[in-house]
């Protein structure tokens, strides 16, 4: 006899829109890896524009989960008291006046948060840390960036290794010392906000994956691109296996609280 499907709605996970311009017109953009990674954490993908300051709580009160992708573009320097170093790259302003204020917001109200590349910048960011504007410069670092020009199979391929820290949110998602992840980045963590905990640490001893360690939900900010082909990488799928099962809880202890709590089919 069939199972019955859920009757319970999906978790729904905020994805910020990236901010492009197509021919003269200006568009709010979302990669769709990002989406599909959602959704194979088991969620609702709900792509979110560009925001007001006070439209954050109320799209917060929408929130099982919050998603902060990559892009292109990365977080104004000004946001860590720094003049900008190469002012051919890419910036989104728009992008950052309102990431920067959800993520603690977010954090404070125990919302799972699953942060990528520009999104894990922009958690240290928000949360008081700084960036490396061009970790290839910086003595006894890594050039991190992936070949330019090159088919993104070969820009995400798996290039070099991170170390798993013990007794972190990593270590007991993928139960791993060692992982080998992709690498498509310029910037990096170059001071640590206070109160983050470090995940793992790439040979050069950059950082590459923090959890904020007093935060009341899950948490995990990722340096690599983890939702690249995310369905055949056991890694990456392991890590939006533990963010939707986050995700989940919260939804069923935010907007189902008078029901039993039964597994998902």
């Amino acid at each position: 006899m069939p199972t019955a499907p859920s009757s319970r709605p999906k978790p729904v996970v905020l994805v910020p829109a990236c901010n492009r311009m197509l021919g003269d017109h200006a568009f709010h953009v979302a990669g769709k890896k990002y989406v599909d990674a959602v959704r194979l954490a088991g969620c609702t993908p709900l792509i979110v524009p560009t925001a007001l300051v006070d439209e954050l709580d109320a799209l917060l009160d929408l929130a099982d989960g919050v998603l902060l992708t990559g892009s292109a573009s990365n977080v104004h320097p000004r946001h860590f008291a720094e003049d900008l170093h190469d002012p051919t790259l890419p910036l989104d302003a728009d992008r950052d006046a309102w990431t920067l204020p959800l993520i603690p917001r977010a954090l404070a109200r125990g919302i799972p948060l699953f942060a990528i590349c520009r999104g894990f910048q922009e958690a240290n960011v928000a949360l008081g840390g700084s960036l490396h504007q061009a970790v290839q410069e910086v003595p006894d670092r890594h050039d991190h960036r992936a070949p330019k020009d090159a088919p993104a199979e070969l820009q995400y391929a798996l290039t070099h290794d991170v170390f798993v820290q013990p007794g972190g949110v990593l270590a007991s998602v993928l139960d791993a010392s060692t992982i080998r992840v992709n690498s498509v980045h310029g910037q990096g963590v170059n001071r640590l906000a206070k109160g983050l905990r470090i995940e793992a640490l790439a040979l050069d001893g950059l950082v590459e994956a923090f959890s904020v360690a007093e935060a009341r939900g899950f948490n995990l900010g990722v340096q690599w691109h983890p939702e690249w082909q995310a369905a055949t990488n056991p890694v990456s799928t392991r890590l939006f296996e533990a963010f939707g099962a986050a995700c989940r809880a919260h939804r069923d202890r935010h907007r189902m609280p008078h029901r039993e709590s039964v597994p998902d089919r």
